[in-house]
């Protein structure tokens, strides 16, 4: 069946905290940025949260604020706040803080998802977008409140614990945008992912966002000369059309979720040009 129709930016004024999550490659941080440009345009308070990743956020989007956030320094900062400073600059320089943060299971995801929880809270923002984990991270990242909740039974990370799992649970506090690409294996995959959040996290899932659709009328390559490059080139982006299609009505069919279509940008390499065409996209002004 055809996927559900939504307003594209009704669910960007519906909870404070996006955490955009999906597959390696079906592009994240591209769906980020758009979001961030498209929440700008409509005159939201905006933060974009980079976690652990390499800076782009910043070039693709460069009049807004964008914080890097790491499992280091978030943990270094919630030291510092529970009047453990001086222990914090003694872990730093030996570079034990490092190991805390990745050999501690749960840790180093409850401490970055309670500092967001603290911006979320902080009433700096009306949207704060996170180019979260991959796939298969996200639900771990996501987890990891509920974890800590069985296995930790007081002090302050159990207090971190119980405020974060509040919030994700919270659908006007906190969504989860799921990226895809119009392809059977990432539909699938999404698909597999959504589940998961739903029935192991119990958060609640914004529209599903497909990345790099390419939509349009029928084009007509008979009208070129037989065997041209053009013609070859009509035929191609006629059939990739309706795998397009295809693919957005299976997703449609598997899950019972809204579908925002981003469209197919031409080139290599994204910039924040092209960020700024593809925000209208989701405009519904």
């Amino acid at each position: 069946m055809p996927p559900k129709s939504v307003d594209p930016l009704q669910f960007l004024t519906t909870a404070t905290v996006a955490i955009v999550a999906g597959k390696g490659g079906v592009g994240k941080t591209t769906v980020t940025a758009v979001l961030a440009r498209a929440a700008i345009r409509r005159g939201l308070r905006v933060l974009v949260v980079e976690l652990d990743g390499k800076p782009a956020l910043a070039r693709l989007v460069p009049d807004v604020e964008v914080l890097q956030l790491s499992a280091t320094a978030a943990l270094a900062e919630y030291l510092d706040n529970h009047g453990l400073s001086r222990v914090t600059r003694r872990l730093a320089s030996s570079g034990i803080i490092d190991v805390v943060a990745t050999a501690s299971p749960g840790i180093d995801d409850i401490v970055v998802m309670g500092k967001i929880k603290q911006l979320e809270q902080s009433g700096a923002y009306d949207l704060i977008v996170v180019d979260g984990p991959a796939a298969g991270h996200a639900i771990t990242f996501l987890l990891a409140a509920k974890s800590l909740l069985t296995s930790v039974r007081g002090g302050p990370i159990h207090t971190q614990a119980t405020d974060v799992a509040a919030m994700l649970a919270d659908p006007t506090r906190c969504q989860v945008v799921l990226v895809t690409l119009p392809e059977t294996t990432p539909v699938n995959e999404v698909v597999e992912t959504a589940y998961a959040l739903e029935e192991r996290v119990g958060v609640h899932l914004a529209p599903i966002v497909v990345n790099g659709v390419d939509a349009g009328p029928r084009l007509h390559p008979e009208a070129a000369p037989d065997g041209s490059p053009m013609a070859q080139a009509g035929e191609f982006r006629n059939a990739r059309r309706l795998l397009h299609e295809a693919a957005c009505c299976d997703l449609g069919d598997m899950l019972a979720l809204p579908q925002l279509i981003l469209s197919h940008v031409p080139g290599s390499v994204l910039d924040a040009a092209s960020v700024d065409l593809l925000a209208p996209d989701w405009d519904p002004t």
